[in-house]
């Protein structure tokens, strides 16, 4: 008896909330927290066959853009893959990053990694085909610039700069790479 007074309980707290929950889905909706802003990043979208080179070595792989969330995000999936070499076996890189709109704060992305990374983005786009991914300074870390810039000749061109702890402007390249439209 006990546990079916739990379940009802439980069930009602569920209900209960439910209204709450669709009305400020309903909310944020009609604030306009939509696809608008992302519009900036649709040449993005698609996938990337790209190659490169930085400090872990030069690497391979592809990157897929992709709406989701009825247009409300930007998905991003991504690896690379580095051979063996004479020092390092080889090794495969994973990530994925959610891009959204925020109100008042802009553009924003989440990056995380199979190496445990997750990096907090502010989003930028200077002109049309050229965004920049600005991580939050945080006390400590370093800080990271990931960049993007669409070429006339369609070739997709991307840098990933590091800044070392208390100097969040002092950024070094650490990767960069071409990527070719697949789909």
């Amino acid at each position: 008896m006990r546990n079916g007074i739990r379940t009802v309980l439980g069930g009602v707290l569920v209900l209960g909330l439910l209204p709450t929950c669709g009305a400020d889905m309903t909310a944020a909706t009609s604030r306009g927290a939509g696809p608008a802003p992302l519009e900036a990043l649709t040449f993005l979208l698609g996938t990337w066959g790209a190659s490169g080179s930085g400090q872990p070595g030069t690497a391979a792989g592809t990157a897929t853009f992709a709406r989701s969330l009825q247009d409300r995000v930007i998905i991003r999936t991504s690896f690379a893959e580095y051979p063996a070499t004479k020092t390092t076996p080889a090794s495969r890189h994973d990530d994925l990053m959610i891009i959204y709109a925020t109100d008042g704060a802009g553009i924003r992305a989440d990056y995380y990694d199979n190496e445990g990374h997750v990096i907090r983005y502010a989003v930028t786009v200077a002109t049309a085909g050229d965004a920049t991914f600005m991580s939050d300074i945080v006390s400590g870390e370093p800080r990271y610039r990931l960049t993007y810039k669409l070429a006339p000749d369609g070739i997709l061109r991307g840098t990933f700069a590091v800044a070392p702890p208390g100097k969040p402007e002092a950024f070094q390249q650490y990767l960069a790479w071409e990527s070719r439209k697949t789909r």
